[in-house]
């Protein structure tokens, strides 16, 4: 068995361990050279990428999966998507966001709801997705992860309550589905053991919440005051944050215990915290 990662990052790596203890082989790739080392420590074998043709990567994968962002458009997709598609794989996954639902109001959305992004973002994943589906006839083992918001060990909240600079922003009605990362290695396994190409799961917990209600959740886990409450209508936010706080749904992952078996070692983010700051 022998994993490709395009894209090895934060939820590539949390998954290759995983496989690595099973007797996998797993390569990835890294954009730069100076980031190998943290690939190797891991026992990825790193590729520099875009540089080095993953072609005879391609050939030599039983498994594939890709991770990077699209922009104007999907750059593995352009590249390599014909020989992907004709390759000898088992299975190739492509981690998407469930970004591509777009805003609900907070209601319910699931793997059948129509996609409807209202951000760039969203849009663009929308446009990777369907160019990696139009590839499924030509024999593309394709399974798509539709990721909520990404925490884990590096991505929590504590740093910047500790620092005094986390913040409380209320917009009446907003909810945000997550997901820790080391669930979505789980998600991702359990796939990779029952693969069926073709499908998509949603990748998120049991608990959709408003972002003030993580922040101090955290606070108390710290047992320091809670950062007061900023109404979103007088934040000081980027146009990369606010366009967050554009979308409100709450996502549904019947899916992946359905169809995967699979039991959420964090199903809210109250126990994704408290591990964290365990391990703190």
């Amino acid at each position: 068995m022998r994993l490709l990662a395009i894209g090895c990052g934060y939820s590539a790596k949390a998954l290759a361990p995983r496989l690595i203890a099973r007797g996998w082989e797993v390569r990835g790739t890294t954009r730069s050279a100076d980031k190998a080392d943290s690939l190797r420590s891991l026992g990825i074998t790193p590729i520099v990428w875009p540089g080095e043709d993953l072609g005879p990567h391609i050939g030599w994968a039983s498994h594939v999966l890709h991770s990077v962002s699209p922009d104007d458009g999907d750059m593995v997709l352009d590249t390599y998507g014909g020989a992907l598609a004709t390759a000898d794989l088992a299975w190739f996954g492509y981690l998407s966001t469930t970004g591509v639902y777009g805003d609900h109001d907070g209601d319910w959305v699931d793997e059948d709801t129509p996609l409807a992004p209202s951000t760039r973002r969203g849009a663009a994943r929308v446009r990777a997705e369907a160019g990696w589906q139009a590839l499924q006839p030509l024999g593309l083992p394709l399974h798509i992860f539709r990721l909520a918001g990404i925490y884990g060990p590096g991505r929590g909240p504590f740093a910047k309550v500790r620092a005094g600079k986390a913040r409380r922003i209320v917009k009446e009605g907003q909810v945000f589905s997550r997901i820790h990362v080391e669930d979505i290695a789980t998600v991702l396994g359990a796939s990779i053991d029952q693969p069926r190409p073709g499908a998509i799961y949603n990748v998120c917990d049991d608990d959709p919440a408003p972002p003030q209600d993580v922040i101090a959740h955290a606070a108390d886990l710290l047992g320091v005051p809670r950062p007061d409450e900023t109404p979103f209508e007088e934040a000081d936010l980027s146009p990369m944050a606010r366009s967050f706080y554009a979308e409100s749904k709450r996502v549904r992952n019947d899916r992946i215990k359905d169809e995967l078996g699979v039991d959420l070692r964090y199903p809210t983010y109250r126990h994704g915290l408290r591990t964290l700051l365990d391990k703190d």
